[in-house]
């Protein structure tokens, strides 16, 4: 049987949330995140970062917007009423957690 790592599954959880926090403040692209993220400590490669983009597109989380940028199409992603609600219970459940664990309330 395989064995987990529960601090990787926490930290690809938490790419979600920086995802969807960056996607609520302004439209983004994938390199552009693929930085913000590193500079956090999270080192991802193209092929793990675009198809968790491009679900949660598919999911209704975030809008896709193509845009011509010299001659070149990037994709832009952009949070909706969907994802804004997700990101919200995401954001709620670990202020719980926080005061529990952090502040012990």
């Amino acid at each position: 049987m395989k064995s987990i790592n529960p601090l990787r599954r926490f930290q690809k959880g938490s790419i979600l949330v920086h995802i969807l926090y960056h996607a609520s403040k302004e439209p983004l692209y994938g390199s552009w995140l693929k930085e913000e993220l590193a500079e956090h400590g999270y080192h991802i490669s193209d092929g793990t970062l675009y198809p968790w983009l491009n679900r949660l597109a598919y999911s209704g989380f975030l809008f896709l917007e193509k845009r011509n940028i010299s001659g070149k199409i990037r994709k832009y992603y952009s949070i909706t009423e969907a994802g804004k609600n997700h990101f919200k219970k995401i954001m709620d459940y670990l202020k719980k957690l926080y005061d529990e664990v952090i502040l012990q309330k």
